[in-house]
């Protein structure tokens, strides 16, 4: 009989950031990991956490020392679960599978998908149409998400476009600012 265990992992601070702008399939996490009795296994159940939180599930896709390899399985990045009464012991915790399900069932079902517009405009004076696209990319690249807005809708309600500075929503309306 195959053993299935489950384990809290923390995802540390610098690359929760990255994770919440850019989408990944799987998570690498590496560190100093003090060897657990029994080892983390493939296909092992996680619950990760940022901070005081659960954000998501996975599963171990791969294990070796100093270094886990998570696949993700279900995301809340933007409906976090309380993390509270997990007792944690480390950056890798067992856990009971009673309380693994406890914070999973918490963690809410995958929500039904949409189609969104996204959308970054970006004036550029250029010679060319092909240099004004070089540009664009070297200037995506070079300030990125902490200084670009990026605007999103639901596809068919471009009224109702948000825009969105570093994964969070950004009030970018000038006026408002003016009356504060």
């Amino acid at each position: 009989m195959v053993r299935m265990a489950h384990w809290a992992v923390i995802i540390p601070a610098d690359q929760w950031a990255t994770e919440r702008l850019f989408q990944h399939e799987t998570l690498t996490v590496t560190g100093s990991f003090t060897p657990s009795v029994p080892p983390v296994g493939f296909n092992d159940e996680v619950l990760l956490l940022a901070g005081p939180f659960v954000v998501a599930l996975g599963q171990v896709a791969k294990e070796s020392d100093g270094e886990l390899v998570i696949a993700y399985t279900r995301r809340a990045f933007e409906e976090p679960v309380a993390a509270d009464g997990l007792e944690l012991t480390g950056a890798v915790t067992e856990l009971a599978g009673e309380v693994y399900r406890s914070f999973a069932s918490r963690l809410g079902s995958d929500r039904d998908r949409q189609t969104w517009l996204v959308s970054l405009d970006l004036p550029i004076e250029a010679a060319t149409p092909a240099e004004a696209v070089r540009q664009f990319w070297s200037y995506v690249q070079e300030l990125g998400p902490a200084e670009l807005p990026t605007f999103v809708s639901p596809s068919g309600n471009e009224l109702a476009m948000q825009a969105f500075v570093l994964g969070e929503e950004a009030n970018l309306d000038p006026e408002e600012d003016e009356e504060d």
